[in-house]
């Protein structure tokens, strides 16, 4: 239980790491950095823009975080603000500029290149059971998150996903 929990932990926690200085090494190369990634890639996603409010959701960072991150990229001419009728800057659409266009199909090819290397000598179908697995866990996780929040007993022992422990 311990080794399980000690590989799971450092796993994850190495992974984050990892993914947060590759973001910071190939960010450089145009100035920025990787905290400027999850920005750019979702407003590349989304052509018709996305509010601050919506962009927080999807980068999963805080608001205040998301705000100096869209001021730094809007100063480098690769964000605007799409004006609402609401009149709340909160409430405007971000989109990319034409620069910022750019800059993200170039990120889209490092991510695709960071991404190809990652999953070297496993199967799609093995990384799609990795990424489901993941999933299951990450919603189970919550769910328990959840449960403490509201002061409802720990599910210690029982699966919360209705698997089986040696299925999660």
């Amino acid at each position: 239980m311990v080794d399980r929990f000690a590989q799971f932990t450092g796993a994850v926690l190495e992974l984050h790491r990892c993914i947060n200085r590759i973001k910071e090494a190939e960010m450089a190369e145009w100035g920025l950095r990787g905290s400027h990634v999850m920005c750019l890639y979702y407003l590349g996603r989304y052509e018709e823009g996305l509010t601050a409010a919506q962009l927080t959701a999807l980068c999963k960072e805080d608001k205040a975080a998301v705000s100096r991150t869209v001021s730094q990229l809007a100063e480098r001419g690769l964000v605007c603000r799409v004006p609402s009728g609401a009149g709340s800057a909160y409430r405007a659409a971000l989109c990319l500029t034409g620069q910022g266009k750019d800059l993200v199909s170039r990120i889209n090819r490092k991510i695709e290149g960071v991404l190809s290397c990652s999953s070297r000598g496993i199967p799609d179908e093995k990384r799609d059971d990795l990424y489901r697995s993941l999933q299951v866990i990450l919603e189970n996780l919550e769910r328990y998150v959840a449960q403490k929040e509201e002061g409802l007993p720990s599910p210690e022992g029982a699966p919360i996903s209705g698997k089986k422990e040696s299925e999660a």
